[in-house]
């Protein structure tokens, strides 16, 4: 049994699995929540959703899975300290897998790159380019960090076809508009997939590719606004 956390975006997504596939999936909010984000207040609750629509308790638990960014910075602690806290107390392994890498997978079977975007804030995105290769998709680029302009010129460089997907891109449609090679997926693939976490997460469980939760930590590509104004108040 593997029980798979993603809280990169505003969506809180919980997946209980096995190796025959998704036994339940429970996801809280999306890209059009208005608000403040509620992660601490909602995740606790759709784990023991899960694991009441299965009939079954977390000491059936033999792994944790998690998405470590990059993404919300709140979201992330709040998913990956679940997450290591978990595993801490039932002496499971960890699985860490990007929250890109969530987003990317389930489109592996398009001829067209694959474009992972999550919105950044601050007018910013963060972004991994894939290609199509056989079985699934190989990543091209780093986990990287720019504003949607920087993008639609990397893009515009590349001139090949390009599928985009993520609340990162839905967040800045105007930036793409005019490029003709790149198209758009659908709003219901703008939170890191569940069913990826799943099947990607089991697949490392079986080679035994994952760690101690003392080694996961959440992918930040850049600082916290809290960490920022710390600086500023000591100058």
């Amino acid at each position: 049994m593997l029980l798979g956390i993603d809280t990169a975006t505003r969506r809180v997504g919980v997946v209980l699995a096995s190796e025959q596939g998704v036994l339940a999936r429970v996801e809280i909010g999306g890209p059009g929540e208005t608000g403040p984000p509620r992660h601490a207040e909602t995740l606790a609750p759709a784990i023991r959703d899960a694991c009441a629509r299965t009939g079954t308790s977390l000491r059936a638990v033999s792994t944790v899975a998690v998405g470590i960014g990059p993404g919300m910075f709140t979201g992330l602690r709040v998913g990956v300290t679940t997450a290591k806290m978990l595993a801490h107390t039932l002496r499971v392994p960890v699985i860490p897998i990007s929250s890109l890498d969530l987003l990317a997978y389930p489109l592996r079977w398009t001829s067209d790159l694959v474009v992972a975007t999550i919105d950044a804030r601050r007018a910013e995105l963060y972004y991994a380019i894939y290609r199509p290769v056989p079985g699934g998709l190989q990543r091209e680029s780093d986990y990287e960090l720019a504003t949607p302009d920087d993008l639609a010129a990397e893009l515009a460089a590349r001139g090949e076809e390009a599928l985009l997907c993520g609340d990162g891109v839905l967040a800045f449609p105007e930036a793409f508009a005019d490029l003709d090679h790149v198209t758009v997926a659908s709003p219901f693939q703008a939170a890191p997939d569940l069913a990826a976490l799943a099947e990607l997460a089991v697949a490392r469980f079986e080679r035994e590719q994952f760690c101690s939760a003392e080694e996961v930590l959440p992918m930040y590509l850049r600082r916290s606004d809290a960490e920022i104004m710390w600086d500023r108040k000591g100058a």
